[in-house]
């Protein structure tokens, strides 16, 4: 086990909207993204998803409401809520994201943006 510097690992890539594995457990996977503009709306229906955002603000979409997530604040998507990450279109946001083990990234939703594979840095 060892510390992860999540700074030094955000140095590694500029693909938006590309998870890039940083840790995996037995039961959970924790991702570093970055994000501008939307993404897609979408699910998990085998558990929750935490994004927390490291740098910037994002916007979580849900079919009836929309929150806003600042730099150092967290949100937790229930399992099977459909919701749509999103920033404006001139601003980038960094987040960490953790979820169960073998997630999809947009549930069963297949977009050009689905990642199958991730990298791991």
């Amino acid at each position: 086990m060892d510390a992860v510097n999540l700074t030094q690992k955000l140095a590694l890539f500029t693909k938006q909207w590309h998870p890039h594995l940083i840790a995996e457990g037995r039961d959970l996977q924790v991702f570093l993204s970055k994000l501008q503009g939307e993404f897609v709306m979408h699910s998990h229906d085998n558990g929750d998803e935490l994004f927390y955002v490291v740098t910037g603000r994002m916007e979580m979409c849900f079919k009836t409401n929309t929150v806003e997530v600042r730099e150092g604040e967290i949100i937790l998507v229930p399992r099977a809520v459909e919701h749509c990450p999103r920033t404006r279109p001139d601003e980038e946001a960094e987040v960490l994201v953790v979820e169960l083990l073998g997630t999809a990234h947009t549930g069963a939703v297949k977009h050009e943006r689905t990642v199958e594979t991730y990298e791991r840095i």
